[in-house]
């Protein structure tokens, strides 16, 4: 039998005992049964799946023991007021106005230490929400105090993957995955074997421009965030107009199912209603389809096969999908994603800084929208591979974004 799974929201105990029905269900990893009163920490609560998870908790009566947000502060207060955590991160910014508005109990704090601190607070599981290589330092320290950890931060497996598994194994800590695709993956496998599985495939909506007869230079901001299907923050937005985001995610999977980079595959769906599928050597498919509603995704990552009751609508199975190969020549992000997780060391890392320093520039006007790829492709063009550590991918990220910057003024 092949390697077993190692993440996820207990696939390591589950995977090598088939499924025998509702009596006799293997093990949920860690979890067991759900306790009467679930504890998270949310790391970037602010943001949409952040929100989200305070929408399950609120409709569960979850304690909520830490939040750790940026310099939304607004929104922080409303969120620390209603759940009254016992700690509160935030930007060093707004740090005053926060403290200012603190109920009795709750400790308000900033800067990396109290990050550590809310990332190792004894919970039931951290939702790691941060976006972008910034939420990486605190998954690694959940994972470092053996945390049950639910992943919407895919950039900390794109560019850390076999650290993370080495957490897991010398910690024992548990990992189980938030975004919709990588979720359904992980139901999909739930008592298979992991050497019958033939190929993993993911969904992409294809974007706002999949059928854009125009020239994509000419695309705007305000075109690129208005997603077909899905509210997300701006810059995962941007990733999926550009199909970046779909790339992202397939070096995730690789890393999460323990999958060669070719057998993992994407496919379009504008309707984004099959999340995804896997093929088996016996030729048959599974799929996992569900409305578009990331909610029921982080239940899962936080409760498993338990499936607490989400407070979404009943999901009616009509209506006409479709499926489509990806066009790799107007969207060649997803390209590069494929390169780098084939290439691994530290280039998935140059990837994902080299589109966080493009994405910014778009949504201010500096870069147009078919020159965010082509600044990804020149700083892996250019860039130093290095062997994986902690270190090396602190390096690559600031090399990366020293090299975008250069690029930029060539475009100039």
């Amino acid at each position: 039998m092949g390697q077993p799974f190692l993440t996820l929201s207990g696939l390591a105990q589950r995977l090598c005992e088939p499924y025998r029905g509702p009596g006799k269900r293997p093990p949920v990893g860690g979890l067991g049964t759900m306790r009467s009163m679930t504890t998270l920490t949310v790391l970037g609560s602010t943001g949409s799946i952040g929100t989200q998870t305070l929408d399950l908790a609120r409709f569960h009566g979850w304690r909520i023991k830490a939040l750790v947000a940026g310099r939304n502060d607004a929104v922080l207060i409303e969120q620390m007021r209603e759940f009254e955590p016992e700690l509160v991160v935030c930007d060093a910014s707004v740090l005053h106005a926060v403290a200012a508005q603190a109920p009795a109990g709750t400790q308000v704090a900033s800067g990396p230490d109290a990050l550590r601190d809310a990332s190792q607070m004894p919970v039931d599981t951290v939702v790691a929400a941060i976006p972008g290589i910034a939420g990486l330092k605190p998954v690694r320290h959940a994972l470092e105090a053996g945390q049950h950890v639910a992943l919407a931060t895919k950039e900390a497996m794109v560019t850390a993957g076999p650290l993370i598994h080495d957490l897991l194994e010398r910690h024992g800590g548990r990992l189980s995955p938030v975004d919709s695709e990588h979720a359904g993956v992980d139901q999909l496998l739930v008592g298979e074997h992991p050497d019958r599985i033939d190929t993993v495939f993911l969904t992409a909506s294809g974007g706002p421009f999949r059928t854009y007869a125009g020239d994509l230079r000419d695309v705007s901001p305000e075109q690129a965030l208005n997603h077909p299907t899905w509210s997300m923050g701006p810059k995962v937005t941007i990733d999926s107009a550009t199909l970046f985001n779909k790339g992202l995610e397939l070096i995730e999977a690789v890393h999460l199912f323990h999958l060669p980079v070719e057998r993992v595959q994407v496919v379009v769906h504008p309707q984004s209603l099959v999340h995804a599928l896997v093929r088996f050597h016996d030729g048959s498919l599974k799929a996992h389809v569900g409305p578009h509603d990331m909610r029921i995704a982080i239940a899962w990552g936080i409760a498993g096969l338990e499936r607490p009751e989400t407070p979404v609508a009943p999901f009616e199975p009509l209506g006409t999908w479709e499926f489509e190969a990806p066009d790799l020549v107007r969207f060649p992000a997803l390209r590069l994603a494929r390169e780098a997780a084939q290439a691994g060391r530290t280039l998935p890392t140059t990837l994902n800084a080299a589109d966080e320093v493009a994405v910014p520039m778009f949504l201010e006007g500096r870069l147009t929208f078919d020159q965010i790829p082509t600044l990804i492709e020149s700083v892996m063009e250019r860039a130093e591979g290095h062997d994986l550590s902690w270190e090396t991918i602190e390096a690559a990220d600031l090399e990366a974004r020293h090299l975008a910057h250069e690029v930029v003024r060539s475009f100039a």
